[in-house]
């Protein structure tokens, strides 16, 4: 029986085919940034660097759109929660297929149609300037704040199987992701995620195939977790305190992933580059198909880890410093022995942070020039110009999102603190553009109104919320674990360790003790019950005086039902106003419209 210290140092057998594998992938994407922005004979405009000649292959952009939300987060993170929780998250896939129609047939033809860069436009189009820079700046504040999770979450992964420092890798990756975006556009970015897509897939299938080999098949895997009740029904309690539901992953996942990929600048961006609705609709499936998919397999990874470690739980003995080091753990005592393919594992998770980062830097890029710049300069910027502030914003944020790695790595666990910080913005923002899209009588001023009292009630609520979790207050039991069959020593004390707390759950003001799941449901509806009562104090729209192609296709056809098409000449208004928004920023009024 050795000790816990022998334990970890000899699970870190990553070999030098394994750093191979790994900057083989590095380098592969560097190749692509040069091959894009170097070797192709198109002229380097904004709309080639932006939205790739809006020209985009479906499939290309599908990929490139599951790469992009499925982050480290999310390949490290699930299979953790499924492991300690159980699969009742997974359920949540409901919600996304959800997302997929309402998205498909409301959001996304109305974008599309505008033919416009930054979605926050639509802001000003619907509302007027103060919207889209209250858009842009809660975008910009998520993005500082998602970033370095994004880059923390692969550091330590890496860390786990190699004991290199987590300041040592993060700069590196952060360099190489900075070189290919900035040299490249969105087209080194969407070509980069399709390898990477193809990267985070196939380790995931390695890990299950040969966990699955190693335990004896997967049988053993869904007894053992049939067993414990990792593997479960939908819980259809209705108290929304509750952790996971059917209810709060169908309606507050659907709500979450609307928001993440219906109005966000990192996904719509990529839906916008191609050449028509038909196209992003097809590519929107794609991802649906995509992303549950890679959830199962995440889902799988964590039953099977727990399958290996049923009588020996690593996050209690603290084999696992941190609970999203759960997986690299798993995956250097299955591959360990088999050179290159712990490295092929961790490419895998890196690619899926570099993706997410490329993703979110482009479209800051995008963000910073289109709503930040150009609505505030007198004259139009040269094509130099703007090369060099596209370019700029992409080296400095990097820079920025490298810097803060240092705060986050004192946050602890990250997929439900990541979608609860992320819940303060995104709430509101949905809720802005749905009463764009769908309330037409709502004004400027009632929409602003309900932003900013979105964006403070959610900051009170989850900020709160996660404190009380931080300090123990809030506890969520975890499914069986065991230590019976350990071979390996450790410090019992330190593994009863708990925090505890002066003030029970009980105690706890309701809302905070409310499900994380519900976070975004609820600050969209909180943007949208307030918007649509100060309307009693700043008055109404006129409905009709809203162009036709700023609404959704069956409250266009309520609104203007009078009229042959539909139209009332809207397109050619909006395609003018658009011009002008991005010549001279003007603000838009009703006698505009």
């Amino acid at each position: 029986m050795g000790n816990l210290e022998d334990i970890v140092e000899h699970m870190r057998r990553f070999s030098w085919p394994d750093y191979l594998v790994f900057v083989m992938m590095l380098f592969l994407c560097i190749l692509i940034g040069i091959y894009f922005g170097f070797m192709q004979r198109k002229p380097s405009t904004e709309s080639e660097y932006l939205m790739g000649g809006r020209t985009m292959l479906v499939f290309p952009i599908a990929l490139s759109l599951i790469a992009s939300f499925i982050s480290g987060i999310t390949l490290l993170g699930l299979p953790t929660e499924v492991y300690s929780f159980g699969i009742q998250y997974v359920y949540v896939s409901l919600g996304v297929i959800t997302m997929g129609f309402v998205m498909g047939f409301i959001y996304l033809p109305v974008f599309h149609k505008l033919n416009i860069t930054s979605t926050y436009e639509y802001l000003e189009t619907r509302f007027d300037r103060r919207l889209r820079m209250f858009g842009s700046i809660m975008f910009t504040i998520m993005n500082i704040g998602y970033l370095p999770i994004v880059i923390y979450v692969p550091a330590l992964a890496f860390n786990q199987v190699t004991g290199v420092n987590i300041h040592v890798i993060t700069p590196i990756v952060c360099i190489v992701c900075v070189f290919y975006t900035c040299v490249g556009g969105l087209k080194a970015v969407v070509w980069t995620d399709v390898v990477q897509t193809f990267s985070m897939f196939g380790a995931l299938v390695l890990v299950a195939v040969k966990g699955t080999i190693d335990l004896g098949g997967s049988d053993i895997v869904f007894r053992n977790a049939w067993d414990t009740g990792r593997l479960e029904r939908p819980n259809f309690d209705i108290n929304p305190t509750t952790r996971h539901t059917i209810w709060s992953q169908l309606i507050g996942g659907f709500v979450y992933w609307l928001q993440t990929n219906a109005v966000s600048q990192n996904m719509i961006q990529r839906y916008l580059s191609l050449p028509s609705v038909k196209a992003g609709r097809r590519a929107l499936w794609i991802f649906v198909f995509g992303v549950c998919v890679l959830m199962a397999l995440c889902s799988y990874n964590g039953l099977l880890i727990y399958a290996t470690y049923r009588n020996c739980d690593p996050l209690t003995t603290k084999l696992a410093k941190a609970k999203d080091q759960l997986l690299p753990l798993f995956v250097m005592d299955i591959l360990g022995e088999l050179p290159g393919l712990p490295g092929l594992f961790i490419a895998g998770v890196f690619s899926a942070a570099l993706s997410s980062l490329s993703t979110c830097l482009n479209s800051m890029s995008a963000v910073i020039l289109e709503d930040f710049v150009k609505p505030f300069v007198k004259k139009p910027l040269s094509q130099r110009a703007v090369n060099w502030i596209m370019r700029s914003v992409v080296v400095g944020v990097g820079a920025l999102c490298a810097a803060l790695v240092f705060v986050v790595e004192k946050m602890g666990t990250v997929l439900q603190l990541t979608m609860s910080l992320e819940a303060i913005t995104n709430g509101p923002l949905l809720g802005t553009f749905t009463l764009g899209i769908l309330v037409p009588w709502v004004d400027a001023n009632s929409a602003l109104t309900g932003g900013i009292v979105g964006v403070l009630f959610m900051s009170w609520l989850s900020l709160k919320a996660q404190y009380a979790v931080a300090t123990g207050a809030i506890v969520f039991p975890h499914k069986q674990m065991s230590t019976d069959e350990c071979t390996y020593e450790f410090e019992h004390t330190l593994a009863n360790t708990t925090i505890s707390s002066s003030v029970t759950a009980e105690e706890i003001f309701p809302l905070f003790r409310i499900s994380y799941m519900w976070y975004t449901f609820l600050g969209a509806a909180v943007t949208i019950l307030v918007s649509l009562g100060y309307t009693l104090i700043f008055g109404r729209n006129n409905p009709r005086s809203i162009a036709p192609d700023l609404l959704a296709g069956f409250v266009r056809r309520y609104v203007h039902r009078d009229t042959v098409d539909g139209d009332i000449n809207g397109k050619a208004n909006l395609n003018n106003l658009a011009q002008n928004h991005c010549s001279n920023g003007d603000m838009l009024n009703e006698s505009q419209l």
